[in-house]
Parts: structure tokens; C-alpha cells; sequence
């Protein structure tokens, strides 16, 4: 969770409310944000605050607290509007950024009175978004300037590590950009973002002088902030443009609600694309009435829905009976849905005022009726001399398919896999066996495993566009693995069960041609049995053959159900 610290009197000073230094009516005020105090220093007004919503950035900052608290308190009703002035200068940006790192977007804001603490609070803003909203400076950074000191237009391009030098912040010595991020702390904590790239991103003004190093640090001269700074540069690069602008606003916002008053700039893309920067126009979202009253377990109408969301900060456009559309400030960044609203509306009309209700369940809590046949499915297995074990949902393709010796199928692949090895849901439990063997060689054989677990496949009918299924998988492994043994395993299942089965013959390329049966119960395709392919041991690198089973449970379980 967010934390800020946040001094007392200056939070006083931007809500235009005083609390007394009352700790209760603090935490009372902060929890309309999800904030709330953990420590206090009442003898130099110090607080640090526990945001628990992660997704309002437009929070973390001091500015952003009293602006959200002001509307809750009824201090301002509606939608606060921003204005933005004309355009101050250009930037243009380098086409040799397309693959490193696109974006930019700028803005200035005049005639901001800074001090120490104010500074401060920014550089904390600057951190929070860097790490959070920015992904460790991957997705964004920010970077703050004195705009007295640069000369426009500004150019947002590239350069080799060893061609570009200069005085980085905190440092009195010129550096090249290698030299940065092999000494300077900041080039050391992120320089690997620029790992594989020839050129790197610099900001330069009209007369070549660097204004930074995105995303690893920027100038010690015109890159740095001071209290004798008026007029603040405001810039962000990134590789998402949404999230750029995102950014932009949230911290152009914080230093126009100090007093000043933000500029534009014109963003030149090589391509031919002109972006002004920044935004401040609100968005229009309809939230329906009823969908709000089903959720709260309210009876409001649209007008009293239209008031609250007032209250929440937020403009109203046109009350209908059912429907209140509504305008969303440009810094709420977090509202994506209706239920977002609904969460505002719910807020500002208070928790404490809506009825509790005690749940009336028509059922008491139990196991689902198939779950004793699959908790004796296990039990067999275990009294048959097979280990259990838990193997991860998540595999990749290649275990899945290439070294199973199969054609690749459809699966549930995840969109940003963090590791190679675990890209997409499982579709079968064999390769997760074949995976435990392959990383017990060292384990005395014979090795005897089985799981009952989930598989996911594809279903464009279900809702998730996914199904899991209940699946039964066993396999020996040991010199004289072989089909009687597994076969044998299987019928011994199956009676202690009350099923009948048969076996039919069957091609399947993970098992060896004619070793291989399908398993049929009341006439039905259930899985499969056999002894596994030379072809896929090699594959998984084992030395001893393996016999091995697998069945579909749900299917089973229907066939059962049908005929007790």
C-alpha cells in the first residue's frame, strides 16, 4: 500500500479546514479517501499516511488529499475545471525512440511559490508514480526543470553511450552516459532498462544542453528544482502514450493547485502526429440508476445519485429517470467502470448511513455432492502405492506439446508472462507428471505419482471463455514399467469405484503404437492409457520407461450421475 508523509499544517492550509489537531477527526477525514494515519508526530505536525487504494494516484500527493477531501466535506461541489494555456514551445521527437522509448509529453506551470517542504512533497510524488504507475521507471518517468533556464524548441532524440556528457543531479563532475549508469546510484538502480539498445534517449533544448537522461537522471543545472524556481518544466517519457498523459496531468495538477498556472507544449512525432500536452478535459461516462440501487441496496433516484457523485467530485451532465451521465475529472485516472462510480456514490453518502442486512442463505455449507466420489478417487490411488503430488497450473507450450510428441492444441495463454516457463494454462496433466519425474532422476525407483487437479481449456461459450475440468492422472516409471501394470492400476480403480470400462485401441503419438488404449466407461471417451514414447523420454530425459493414465473426472462423474 501508498504511503506519503504529509506535513500537518500544509494539509490544513489546502483542505481551508481545521481539525484541531484532533488524530480521530483526522483518520475520520482521511478514511473518505482510504487513507489513514500511522504515524503522527504531534510536536512537528509530521503525518504518514496509509493510502489502502492503490489504483488513486491522483491521492498520493498532499494536493491531490485536499482536492479529493474538499468535495467529500462539501468545501467544493462538482467537477473542479482546469484550464491550460497556450502552447509554449515545441518538442520534437527522434524516430530512432520508436522501439526504445516513444513518448513524451510536457507542460509548464508559472508562478508556483516552492519551498523546501513543497519540493520535497513533489519529489515524493515523482517517486511514488516512478515506482508504481510507472513499473520502476520502465513504463514512465518524470522529470522536473527550471524552465527559466531552457531555451525552446526542445528536442526528445538519441545518442551513442559515449558521444553525450554532463554534470549529472547530485554529482559536480561531467559523465558520459556509459560513465552514469556504471557509477551514478540512479544509472546502477536503472540502467538496465537501456540494456540491448546501441543509442540511448536524451532531452536536449535549442542550445545541445542536456536536460536529462530518461528514465535514469536528469541535469544538475537546469535538471534541478529549487525554492528560487517560478516556473516548473513538468516532463514525462514512457513506452505507453496513455499513461504518459496519465502521469502528466497528475503532476501538473499537483502544482497548479499550489497556485500556478499550467502552458502547453506541442509534441512533434516523426511521423507526422502533433500532440498537445497536457489534457485537462473530463471524460463522459452514463452510469445506470438501478445498477447503482441493486448494488448499494438503495432506493435513490437519479437526482439523488446526481448530488452525490457531485459530492465525490465529480461533474453532472444530464439527470434522466434511470440514467445520470456523468463527467469524470481528467486526474481520476482509476474510473474505468460503473462500479467505480457506484464505489464514489456509496462513499460520499456514507457507509454508516446504508442498513446492514443479514445474508438469508437457503442452503448450509457442504461439499459438493461429486467431491466424496473424487476424495475416494485419491484415497484408491494412494492405497494402490501412487504418491500424490501438486504440480503447477501454469506450464508453457513446450512442455505441453513439443516434448509430449503432440500437435499443438488451443490453450489459455497468460498476455505478459513474467517467466518463460509459465505462459500458459495446462490442458492436460501428463506433462506436468512427466515434468516431476524428469526432476527426480535422483530419486530411488521405482517412482509411482498421480494428481487429481484442474486442467483449463478454451470454451467461446462459457463466460470466462474458459472451462476447468477435473482430471485423474497416474504414471510408473521404474525398468519394467509397462500397459499391464498401469492397465492393471486402473481396472483395480475402477472396481473399487463400481464402474465398468473397457479398453479400445487407439493412436496416440505421446505412447508407443499398439502399447496405447482409449478408456471408455458406459461407452464413453474418458482418457486414455499406455506405455509413453522412447521419442518423449528423451525428451524429458529419462532413462526409465513410463506407463501412464489419464481421465477426464467430470465426465466420469456425469456417466455416474446418469446411471447410479
Amino acid at each position: 500500500m501508498p504511503t506519503i508523509d504529509v506535513d500537518y499544517a500544509e494539509f490544513e492550509r489546502l483542505l481551508g479546514l481545521s481539525l484541531n489537531w484532533d488524530l480521530e477527526r483526522v483518520d475520520e477525514v482521511l478514511a473518505l479517501v482510504k487513507g489513514e494515519v500511522k504515524v503522527f508526530d504531534d510536536k512537528t505536525g509530521a503525518m504518514n499516511v496509509e493510502m489502502k487504494d492503490t489504483n488513486r494516484a491522483d491521492v498520493w500527493s498532499v494536493e491531490g488529499l485536499a482536492r479529493a477531501l474538499r468535495c467529500f466535506l462539501g468545501l467544493d461541489v462538482g467537477l473542479r475545471k482546469y484550464t491550460v494555456g497556450k502552447s509554449l514551445f515545441d518538442v520534437n521527437v527522434d524516430a530512432r525512440l520508436k522501439t526504445i522509448r516513444p513518448f513524451i509529453a510536457c507542460s509548464v506551470v508559472k508562478n508556483v511559490e516552492l519551498s523546501d517542504k513543497v519540493i520535497k512533497g513533489l519529489m515524493q510524488l515523482q517517486d511514488k508514480l516512478d515506482h508504481t504507475y510507472g513499473r520502476e521507471r520502465r513504463r514512465t518517468s518524470i522529470g522536473l526543470y527550471d524552465f527559466d533556464q531552457v531555451a525552446g524548441p526542445l528536442s526528445y532524440t538519441v545518442a551513442r553511450p559515449d558521444d553525450v556528457s554532463f554534470v549529472p543531479l547530485g554529482f559536480d563532475e561531467e559523465m558520459s552516459l556509459r560513465e552514469i549508469l556504471k557509477r551514478h546510484p540512479k544509472g546502477l538502480e536503472y540502467g538496465d532498462i537501456m540494456r540491448g539498445h546501441s543509442v540511448f534517449p536524451v532531452f536536449l533544448d535549442s542550445e545541445e544542453r542536456v536536460l536529462s537522461f530518461p528514465p535514469v537522471i536528469n541535469s544538475n543545472d537546469v535538471g534541478r528544482v529549487t525554492e528560487m524556481t517560478r516556473n516548473v518544466l513538468v516532463e514525462v517519457t514512457g513506452t505507453v502514450q496513455e499513461t504518459v498523459l496519465d502521469t502528466l496531468t497528475i503532476v501538473t495538477l499537483s502544482l497548479v493547485d499550489r497556485g500556478g498556472k499550467a502552458f502547453s507544449a506541442t509534441v512533434r512525432y516523426p511521423d507526422g502526429l502533433t500532440v498537445v500536452t497536457p489534457r485537462f478535459e473530463s471524460k463522459v461516462m452514463d452510469l445506470d440508476v438501478d445498477f447503482a440501487n441493486k448494488l448499494l441496496g438503495l432506493k435513490l433516484s437519479a437526482e439523488q445519485v446526481g448530488k452525490l457523485l457531485e459530492k465525490a467530485g465529480y461533474g453532472v451532465e444530464k439527470t434522466e429517470r434511470s440514467r445520470v451521465r456523468v463527467q469524470v475529472p481528467c486526474y481520476r485516472i482509476d474510473v474505468m467502470h460503473m462500479v467505480d462510480l457506484v464505489e464514489d456514490v456509496a462513499i460520499a453518502y456514507g457507509y454508516n448511513n446504508i442498513e446492514p442486512l443479514m445474508r438469508r442463505l437457503p442452503t448450509l455449507g457442504g461439499k459438493r455432492p461429486e467431491q466424496g466420489f473424487l476424495d475416494a478417487a485419491r484415497e484408491l490411488m494412494v492405497g494402490l502405492g501412487f504418491q500424490e503430488v501438486l504440480t503447477y497450473t501454469l506450464t508453457n507450450e513446450e512442455a505441453l506439446f513439443r516434448k509430449m510428441n503432440v500437435r499443438r492444441g488451443r490453450v489459455v495463454e497468460v498476455a505478459n508472462p513474467k517467466v518463460q516457463t509459465l505462459t500458459c494454462l495446462r490442458s492436460w496433466l501428463l506433462p506436468c507428471l512427466m515434468d516431476f519425474l524428469a526432476c527426480n532422476l535422483h530419486v530411488e525407483y521405482p517412482q509411482r505419482v498421480f494428481e487429481l487437479g484442474k486442467v483449463t481449456v478454451p470454451d467461446a461459450k462459457a463466460e470466462t471463455r474458459s472451462r476447468d475440468l477435473e482430471t485423474l492422472a497416474a504414471a510408473t516409471c521404474h525398468a519394467d514399467a509397462g500397459f499391464s501394470e498401469v492397465k492393471s492400476a486402473l481396472d483395480a480403480l475402477f472396481m473399487n469405484l463400481g464402474l465398468s470400462w473397457t479398453v479400445r485401441a487407439m493412436m496416440h503419438s505421446s505412447f508407443v503404437g499398439g502399447r496405447v488404449g482409449k478408456v471408455l466407461v458406459g461407452g464413453e471417451d474418458v482418457g486414455f492409457v499406455g506405455e509413453v514414447h522412447p521419442a518423449v523420454l528423451e525428451s524429458w530425459g529419462l532413462e526409465n520407461p513410463v506407463a501412464a493414465f489419464e481421465l477426464n473426472m467430470d465426465r466420469i462423474v456425469g456417466i455416474r450421475n446418469r446411471n447410479p
